[in-house]
């Protein structure tokens, strides 16, 4: 089994920046993709930005340009880096991962990102 705990979110002004931190713990197997998501109120969870194995990158529209994401095989973690926030970035932001060692798409626990004046 992997953990995947999120960290980094809160309360930020627009064209502000917050860094989330994604940190994979238990199983040791070998990370192919990471990803983060968000999910406004009432809408569906949506993809924000996912880093492959090889270092591909792939990015929402809404996030180009403004948000970067980072993995760390070393420590385990991915990073998405969000600059220029805006109220429409207010969401639950969640990392996912899977592995090449099992065919279960592992889900963090969330952290909240609040973008107000």
């Amino acid at each position: 089994q992997v953990q995947l705990v999120e960290s980094g979110g809160g309360l930020a002004q627009p064209g502000a920046s917050l860094r989330l931190s994604c940190a994979a713990s238990g199983s040791m197997f070998r990370i192919n993709t990471m990803g983060w998501y968000r999910q406004r109120p009432g809408e569906k969870r949506e993809l924000i930005a996912e880093i492959g194995s090889r270092s591909g990158i792939n990015y929402a529209d809404s996030a180009k340009g403004r948000f970067t994401i980072s993995r760390d095989d070393t420590k385990r973690t991915v990073d998405l880096q969000m600059n220029n926030l805006k109220p429409e970035d207010t969401a639950d932001y969640y990392c996912n991962g899977d592995f090449f060692e099992s065919n279960i798409i592992y889900w963090g626990q969330g952290t909240q990102v609040t973008v107000s004046s």
